[in-house]
């Protein structure tokens, strides 16, 4: 029997049972597919809330944390693994700002570094980016990694270490529980019992809970994205405008995303959505009218209110932990929210207050 199981493989369970991991504790992490492949695979990998002075102050507080950490753990995963998270830290450049004050406000409490700029300065640092049509704005200090790279990177470190079991391609068909307590999972591949448990299951972490009778309100939100594959160099920083980001990849990988739709579990692409990506690109580098589109892909991200993840243990099944909800944050958050998590599994003192982030009967109803 594990010390811990953690249903659910992506950027928040591999982070969760890494951290666990660290310290000592023997972990079986149950993946339905194959470990980092959802919407850990599918998203932009921005190491930031696109606007983040729109954010209340729970999203704020881990993204601020989590924000710092990507640096030494990408450059831990890639000694540890040789996969290389590729973490570029090149900044943001902000174009047709509406709330350009409340941002600069906002960087001025935090001491954040972030400037108004004119058109000339968005054409020294992006000559192919279009001309702003209001304000601009610069963030210098903004990072992105490849997320695909990094959960190739995570689940290799965790797959050599002897304290963590991976079992992939394991559905989960339903809690066991013994004596009013959870013990383990039932799977297509048999019994997973452990001392405590944790849900990381993403959009798919409500259908999980419904095996207890807990209705924790996350739901799947599709977000489609394309991929240009340009010169490397056409594109150096992440370029944002109008809800919709360009994101460069090292070897000239052009990321462009991404549609927010309620369907439910589809994850199919369309037609509609490939022209209005392809409008937006086009609309903050023009030069992309010339390249052409290599991928178009769709993901699910698990939508939350107001964003804010549920992060602790369920009512009523004190051994059972969630950590979920982050919507388009996921990857933001995921090293602050899961070392939170873990300080509470552990009987750590918390990084942070736990308080907004509780699965309390409140949040649920």
């Amino acid at each position: 029997m594990s010390d811990f199981l953690i249903i659910g493989g992506g950027v928040i369970g591999m982070m969760t049972a890494l951290q666990l991991a660290d310290a000592g504790q023997n972990i079986t992490l149950v993946e339905r597919g194959v470990c980092g492949k959802e919407a850990s695979w599918a998203g932009g990998g921005i190491v930031s809330p696109l606007y983040p002075w729109r954010y209340g102050e729970p999203v704020s507080q881990l993204s601020r944390w989590s924000e710092g950490v990507y640096p030494t753990l990408a450059l831990r995963l890639l000694e540890e693994t040789g996969i290389d998270p590729e973490y570029r830290q090149k900044g943001l450049l902000y174009l047709n700002v509406d709330d350009d004050g409340a941002a600069l406000r906002w960087a001025r409490q935090l001491g954040k570094p972030l400037e108004r700029v004119d058109a000339s300065f968005v054409h020294q640092k992006e000559p192919e980016a279009a001309a702003p049509e209001g304000s601009a704005l610069w963030m210098p200090t903004l990072g992105s990694v490849r997320n695909p790279r990094l959960g190739q990177a995570l689940r290799a470190r965790l797959a050599d270490m002897p304290n963590v079991t991976l079992v992939e391609q394991c559905s989960v068909q339903g809690f066991i529980q013994r004596q009013g307590r959870v013990v383990g999972v039932d799977t297509n591949q048999g019994e997973q019992l452990a001392e405590q448990l944790v849900v990381c299951g993403g959009a798919w972490a409500a259908q999980l809970l419904e095996g207890l009778n807990v209705r924790l309100p996350v739901r799947p939100v599709k977000g489609q994205m394309i991929a240009y594959q340009a010169p490397p160099g056409l594109v150096q920083r992440v370029v944002l405008k109008d809800g919709r980001y360009v994101i460069p990849r090292s070897d000239g990988l052009l990321l462009v995303g991404s549609t927010l739709e309620e369907a439910g579990f589809d994850k199919a692409t369309d037609e509609e959505a490939l022209a209005s990506l392809k409008r937006s690109a086009e609309n903050i580098i023009p030069a992309l009218a010339d390249c052409p589109v290599a991928h178009h892909w769709a993901g699910l991200r698990p939508g939350s209110p107001e964003g804010i993840p549920f992060i602790g243990a369920l009512p009523g099944f004190p051994n059972v932990f969630v950590n979920a909800g982050h919507y388009r944050n996921g990857l933001v958050l995921a090293p602050a929210s899961t070392h939170l998590l873990a300080d509470q599994l552990l009987g750590r003192k918390p990084l942070m207050d736990p308080t907004p982030y509780q699965p309390t009967a409140a949040r649920l109803a």
